[in-house]
């Protein structure tokens, strides 16, 4: 059973609505029942809030349900816990790999991770960017700046499913 983590800068947006998306995804394929799916983030601030009113409403409007949710932080005992740990950007690829490291701290911004950093956080390769699995070598589209939710599920949904497919075969 493929344990997959998704995570971005609060848990609230992103990485929640790849949780939802892929949950639905394999809900859809029967597969329902062979993967366990989560999300965190590499920041405390939104430590317990809920999905963004943004991404619920976007959810919603494509057919997904959006259960409650409370926003918490990633840290070491995930890199056990899951097979793969999936960032949304590259800042959060940084904060994923400083937690994995063992590195306290608010999160806000990270600092870049050298790749003798990355090798020590992750030496099983279990840490990827969530468009990297579509062939698609950039950021997710990161809707508390810019409001486009429509944009960030396009992103979601193009990588979610190419994870799917990939993990599939």
């Amino acid at each position: 059973m493929p344990n997959i983590l998704y995570v971005c800068h609060g848990n609230i947006c992103r990485s929640t609505m790849a949780e939802f998306v892929m949950r639905e995804l394999v809900r859809r394929a029967g597969l329902a029942d062979d993967f366990a799916i989560d999300s965190a983030a590499t920041s405390r601030e939104e430590l317990g809030n809920d999905v963004h009113p943004g991404t619920r409403a976007k959810l919603a409007e494509v057919g997904i349900p959006c259960g409650h949710h409370a926003s918490r932080q990633m840290g070491p005992a995930d890199y056990q816990a899951f097979d793969y740990i999936v960032g949304m950007d590259q800042d959060n690829m940084d904060g994923i790999y400083r937690l994995l490291l063992g590195e306290k701290g608010y999160g806000f911004s990270w600092r870049p991770t050298s790749a003798a950093e990355r090798a020590a956080a992750d030496p099983e390769g279990k840490v990827s960017r969530l468009l990297d699995w579509a062939g698609v070598h950039r950021d997710v589209a990161d809707p508390w700046y810019t409001g486009n939710f429509d944009a960030t599920y396009d992103d979601v949904l193009l990588g979610c499913k190419a994870m799917l497919e990939a993990l599939r075969q």
